[in-house]
This record gives structure tokens, sequence and C-alpha cells, in this order.
């Protein structure tokens, strides 16, 4: 199952919006430096869906606000 994710590093306070089954927008409040906002995006996302965040693969978007998932079983 793929994921689409729109990032905001950096902010204040950290949110998740849920857009469609499969899209999300999601504000996370660690820096976009050395991969601290995609963990923590990670970390977010994997809460949010009751999975491990190991299972959560980053596919394209490392250094980008658009990134997009892929959850394996």
């Amino acid at each position: 199952m793929f994921i689409k994710v729109k990032v905001h590093a950096g902010q204040k306070r950290a949110k998740l919006v849920q857009k469609k089954p499969d899209t999300f927008e999601i504000w996370v409040i660690a820096p976009a430096e050395q991969g601290r906002a995609n963990d923590e995006t990670r970390q977010t996302l994997a809460a949010h869906l009751g999975c491990e965040a190991k299972k959560l693969f980053l596919i394209k978007g490392a250094t980008m606000p658009a990134k997009i998932f892929e959850l394996k079983e």
C-alpha cells in the first residue's frame, strides 16, 4: 500500500490531517535536517495507522515536502 504525504517541517506544533484514505498532510516539529523530519513523519504516520514504524518505507521524496511511503506487511 502506497501512502502520499505532504510534510511541513520545523513547525511549532505537530498535526496530522487525513485528506483521503491514502493521502495525509503532516506538520512536524523536527527540522528538515539530517532526516529528522522524515523520522518524525514516519513515527507520526505509524502511530496514526496503528502499525510499527519499521514497516513504513520512504520510497520517494527524501529531500522534498511531497513524499511517498510504502506500508509493507
